[in-house]
């Protein structure tokens, strides 16, 4: 039963299980609670920190089983969308794409230090890379949204 749990939070409910693309089939679920879920960017904040660390547990479990970097597990890419999320100035549909997007982008393609981040030991590897990626996705919305280059 335990296996099972674990099994299901670190694949994102079954997300990772996806036959194409599963991180971001992982996004895709972030970006829809993330909607679905109204609360103060200080809430998901919490949420994502607490989803962080039970993330590097459960991460660090399943690639012990499944071998590194397991790509069914996407709880990396859960916590790292919230926080390509966080504190934005405004919310609509063209910002949730402008946010998806780069968070992906910023993930598959890894500018120094996220390809760094991912030598880090276990879980904490499958994660850190994940959080730096929505960092990066995050200042890069930030900038563009009060510059006023999105709606």
């Amino acid at each position: 039963m335990r296996r099972i749990m674990l099994y299901g939070i670190g694949t994102g409910l079954g997300a990772g299980y996806s036959p194409i693309a599963p991180g971001t089939a992982g996004s895709l679920l972030a970006l829809v609670l993330f909607a679905l879920l109204p609360a103060a960017s200080v809430v998901w904040l919490l949420i994502s920190a607490v989803v962080f660390f039970i993330g590097v547990k459960i991460s660090t479990f399943i690639e012990r089983e499944k071998g590194e970097d397991p790509s069914l597990v996407v709880i990396d890419e859960i916590v790292g969308q919230w926080i390509a999320l966080l504190f934005l100035p405004a919310y609509s549909l063209t910002v949730f794409a402008g946010a998806f997007f780069l968070f992906r982008l910023f993930d598959v393609w890894k500018p120094y230090p996220i390809d760094l981040s991912q030598k880090l030991n276990g879980g904490w590897g499958i994660m850190v890379d994940d959080v730096l990626a929505g960092i990066y996705a995050n200042l890069v919305l930030q900038i563009v949204l009060r510059s006023g280059l999105l709606p």
